[in-house]
């Protein structure tokens, strides 16, 4: 495949959730004010205006297009800093990472593990972290602002992970387990439940991070890679939640920042208020990103894989 071809293509999967997913922040946008978004209501329209379309474009905002004053690079939707990585991985992946050879991609591999330790244990070798973070808890936390801290923090979370995998796939060995899907997903969840190890500040966070992002991811990767879905059930939840996983980790923060705002509103509020509504924005967090796939992105890429990608063809 060329490399014109896998962009169009990465695009087409990609891209119109983007769109959809800065629409909801716009929509939503001045309903989600308060202390903690202190800029919300105080920049002039034509700021609003230009972050909204660089948004739309997928083009990152420095800070002085900052108009939640959080410094995302997108204010309208925050988890678009991630996806930025994921396009910049794809870029790198299309012109370099897939011609390189074994050797070369273990090297790789093995600078982008010392940048995670690095990070995980505030080494700070390269003198990229401030003095503000290194007080803080050892974490991997960060990423979403174009700061060169934040930028070297972007970059070190999406290296590894993403150069493991590729690696994992040229060697194709894989774990095969029975039922598989059930036991990676209950690997997950136990791994990403565990509360700040050693509480704020302790290096031991700092150790189960990397041992987690090092070590255990990747072995939960090669297992389910390497096992096959063989009940009916299981496929159908499978589909379900790799149907699903997309729209609404691009869809879900709007109403996530509403739901901060009424947070900081109510700080009083007894716990079955908090319960419920932390009930209602997960329900409609679910039923707005099943609905956007269903109504909106599945059809606009079946437009565009017609009309764009098979247009020549």
């Amino acid at each position: 495949m060329s490399t014109w071809g896998f962009f169009k293509r990465r695009l087409v999967r990609l891209h119109p959730m983007v769109v959809m997913g800065t629409v909801l922040g716009a929509c939503f946008y001045f309903f989600a004010q308060g202390d903690g978004f202190p800029l919300i209501g105080n920049v002039p329209g034509w700021k609003v205006l230009l972050a909204f379309v660089m948004g739309c474009l997928m083009i990152p905002c420095g800070r002085g297009l900052d108009i939640r004053g959080w410094g995302e690079m997108n204010s309208f939707n925050g988890p678009n800093w991630s996806l930025t990585w994921e396009y910049v991985g794809n870029i790198l992946y299309a012109l370099l990472f897939r011609r390189l050879p074994r050797v070369l991609l273990v090297l790789f591999v093995a600078f982008a593990a010392f940048c995670t330790l690095d990070l995980c244990l505030n080494l700070n070798v390269f003198g990229l972290l401030t003095e503000g973070r290194n007080a803080q808890m050892y974490t991997v936390i960060g990423g979403w602002s174009l700061t060169a801290e934040q930028v070297y923090v972007g970059l070190t979370r999406l290296f590894y992970p993403f150069l493991c995998g590729l690696l994992i796939s040229r060697i194709g060995r894989f774990i095969t387990v029975r039922g598989g899907f059930w036991w990676c997903s209950l690997l997950l969840a136990i791994l990403l439940a565990v509360p700040c190890v050693g509480g704020e500040g302790n290096v031991l966070n700092g150790v189960y991070n990397a041992v987690c992002i090092l070590l255990l991811f990747p072995l939960i990767v090669t297992m389910g890679a390497g096992s096959r879905l063989t009940d009916p059930k299981s496929a159908k939840v499978c589909t379900f939640l790799g149907e699903l996983s997309y729209p609404l980790y691009i869809t879900h923060y709007p109403l996530m920042y509403m739901q901060m705002t009424w947070v900081w509103a109510h700080p009083d509020a007894p716990l079955y208020a908090h319960v419920m509504v932390t009930a209602g924005v997960f329900i409609l967090s679910i039923l707005l990103a099943w609905g956007c796939l269903k109504l909106y992105d599945l059809p606009v890429r079946e437009w565009l894989k017609v009309h764009w990608l098979m247009a020549k063809k």
